[in-house]
């Protein structure tokens, strides 16, 4: 099996995607290239958009 993300919202989601992806990783499963290659996708939304540009403002 392998596993895809899409990650959609502010610059911390992208972080927070790429720690989820680690944990896969460790536990032997297989990360996809693309989404469109994965066999599972995993969609990072994130609800604080409108704070999150605030704070990088």
């Amino acid at each position: 099996m392998s596993v895809g993300f899409i990650s959609l919202g502010c610059a911390k989601n992208l972080v927070d995607s790429q720690v989820m992806a680690g944990y896969l990783k460790r536990g032997q499963i297989a990360l996809a290239p693309s989404p469109e290659a994965a066999d599972v996708i995993l969609v990072n939304t994130c609800a604080f958009i409108e704070p999150a540009r605030e704070e990088a403002a």
